[in-house]
């Protein structure tokens, strides 16, 4: 049995530590990853998060974009180029926001403090920022235990292990529930037909999308919240006015547009992670979930491998709160895959969590 399947056998619903304060471990801290291995080749690999190696390619700015205060013309296209990108019924379903991680506080207060629950083990800044906003924060197993919630949140693919809940299921869920918010941030690398973006008619869903992971653009910090009308105008009410930068406003129209570069780029994610597997394979280790911008594997010399991993310069994702999965994003290129295939050469897992 993996240690996704065990760890899913217990209590089906864990109350969330109160100490939202305290910062939350994340991936792509290559400062950390230094301290931690001093003496590690350089540059280091950062394989630590989900976001595309093969970023999009900046389109040419004006400079005006950065002199000037961002359109509201400009805001309303990129508006339109991502309800179509995205299948929204309408612009007007769609918040644009200086990254995903901006909006997640403003949708928790969307409705007033009371019971949240978070389908995990999943990303854990969904119960940090709803117990910000007020909640009583339970991280839960089953979709089942969702059902009665203030505030439910399903991150679909789920983050870390790719956990996909149907579509029906959570469109059912949506009529159980006073607000459903579904996190669809690795949705783009598929499966596309399971987004709950052309169900935004209902009027307690919220709808995230994440632009930088899978245009590979982190740094532009943007993210799109889609919801009905009134929840969208709340949320803009929220955000304030310029709250997406002139440039972010052009690179993310331009590559919303770009349907031809999304749909070469989803065949090649899930070939690079094919790929990945196979490197995964070789050195023996249990892939236990993931998309086609990350795998997850489960190992019991998890703690050995990130220390091996990282003595080469290469960094990866670790979980405190299950010490045996390590998260692999993908190599961004022919040198970052050798040197990962260097690494692995010779490692084997064996049960007793030692390798060889």
């Amino acid at each position: 049995m993996s240690s996704i399947s065990r760890a899913r056998r217990v209590s089906a619903a864990v109350m969330v530590p109160q100490d939202i304060a305290a910062p939350l471990a994340h991936g792509g801290d290559l400062g950390a990853a230094r301290k931690l291995f001093p003496g590690a080749p350089e540059p280091f690999i950062d394989l630590s998060t989900g976001i595309n190696p093969f970023a999009y390619p900046l389109p040419p700015l004006d400079p005006a974009v950065f002199a000037r205060l961002p359109e509201p013309a400009a805001t309303e296209r990129l508006a339109e180029v991502a309800a179509a990108a995205y299948g929204a019924p309408s612009p007007s379903h769609v918040v644009a926001g200086p990254g995903l991680q901006m909006l997640l506080p403003l949708v928790a207060a969307l409705v007033r403090p009371g019971r949240a629950a978070v389908l995990g083990p999943t990303y854990a800044e969904h119960a940090r920022v709803a117990a910000l906003a007020g909640h009583a924060v339970r991280e839960v197993t089953t979709i089942g235990d969702l059902v009665g919630a203030d505030l439910a949140v399903v991150v679909n693919p789920n983050n870390p292990d790719g956990r996909i809940v149907e579509r029906d299921v959570l469109l059912r869920l949506a009529e159980q529930v006073a607000l459903l918010v579904v996190d669809e941030a690795f949705i783009d690398a598929g499966p596309i037909g399971n987004s709950l973006a052309t169900g935004l008619t209902r009027p307690n869903l919220v709808v995230l999308r994440s632009f930088g992971k899978f245009f590979g653009l982190a740094g532009v910090r943007l993210g799109f919240a889609l919801a009905a009308t009134d929840i969208a105008r709340r949320l803009r009410a929220a955000l304030g006015p310029w709250a997406v930068s002139g440039p972010a406003l052009a690179i993310g129209t331009a590559a919303l547009a770009d349907a031809s570069w999304i749909a070469q780029t989803r065949m090649r994610l899930a070939a690079d992670a094919s790929r990945l597997d196979g490197l995964l394979a070789g050195a023996e280790l249990e892939v236990a979930g993931g998309t086609s911008l990350f795998r997850l594997v489960s190992t019991p010399a998890a703690a050995g491998l990130f220390d091996r991993l990282g003595r080469a310069g290469i960094f990866v994702r670790r979980f405190a709160e299950q010490p045996t999965w390590l998260r692999f994003g993908l190599p961004g290129d022919g040198a970052a895959s050798q040197r990962l295939t260097a690494a692995l050469t010779g490692f084997h897992a064996p049960a007793d969590g030692k390798s060889k």
